[in-house]
């Protein structure tokens, strides 16, 4: 089964289209090397995903032959997620405003380089 239906599948993915651009992102590692969509995935397959904020970890155990309901999920996908990865994300992200007067025109060279810099 390839990738992107795969994750779909699992519901990892609320679309497959989503999961295939974040395949396409490098936010997907099969076996820990990068994917593309059209991988096919295997059982005993680890696989890696970005999901939010969250890095989930799952093992394949298997193909389901179209989108599974929740509860169905652990026959086709053991998560091996670490609980720690839960918990960050749900602390919150503080970020500092950048403080901008108004008026201040656009920022200059440097002024953007420290703007990227804060992660903005």
């Amino acid at each position: 089964m390839r990738l992107d239906q795969w994750l779909w599948a699992v519901r990892l993915y609320k679309t497959r289209t989503l999961a295939a651009d974040s395949i396409k992102g490098g936010h997907v590692k099969v076996n820990g090397d990068p994917a593309k969509p059209a991988r096919e995935v295997k059982p005993g397959d680890r696989v890696e995903a970005l999901c939010g904020n969250v890095r989930r970890t799952l093992k394949v155990l298997g193909a389901p032959g179209s989108r599974v309901g929740a509860k169905l999920v652990p026959e086709f996908a053991e998560d091996l997620t670490l609980p720690e990865e839960y918990s960050r994300a749900r602390d919150p992200v503080f970020v500092t405003p950048v403080f901008r007067p108004k008026g201040a025109g656009r920022p200059t060279k440097r002024e953007r380089r420290q703007l990227d810099g804060l992660g903005f």
